[in-house]
């Protein structure tokens, strides 16, 4: 499937309108940013005058208003931490003693690069 199956109507959006929500409809279909389309419009006005206020009064007329069930539904996945999930005290804090480990091991990993002769040597291979 592509991803032009997946989008929605074109239509006017209110979300994000400030005269009547062409461009940000725009916006939406195409997913990109609204003030790019707006910028787009308001240098069509300058280059072609008349023609975009009657373009954009075309699409006004042609273009439904979004309704509040096409509104997209996002999703948020919340990671929980050992200690927010319920879990006994003494498996959280083993979990976290583990974590804090596994860091501190690849501080070191990484604190001995840094002081090694290898660090030195790639850093001046770098700057040739």
């Amino acid at each position: 499937m592509s991803d032009l199956s997946k989008r929605g109507p074109l239509a006017r959006s209110k979300k994000d309108a400030k005269i009547s929500g062409v461009c940000a409809g725009i916006a939406e279909y195409f997913n990109i940013e609204v003030w790019l389309v707006r910028l787009v419009a308001a240098s069509f006005l300058i280059f072609s005058g008349t023609l975009a206020v009657i373009v954009y009064f075309v699409a006004y007329f042609i273009m439904d208003e979004k309704k509040a069930d096409d509104k997209a539904v996002h999703t948020v996945e919340i990671k929980t931490k050992v200690w927010q999930g319920g879990q006994p005290p003494q498996r959280a804090f083993h979990e976290i003693a583990k974590e804090f480990n596994e860091l501190e091991q690849s501080l070191q990993r990484l604190e001995g690069y840094v002081t090694s002769n290898a660090y030195k040597i790639d850093r001046e291979l770098k700057q040739l």
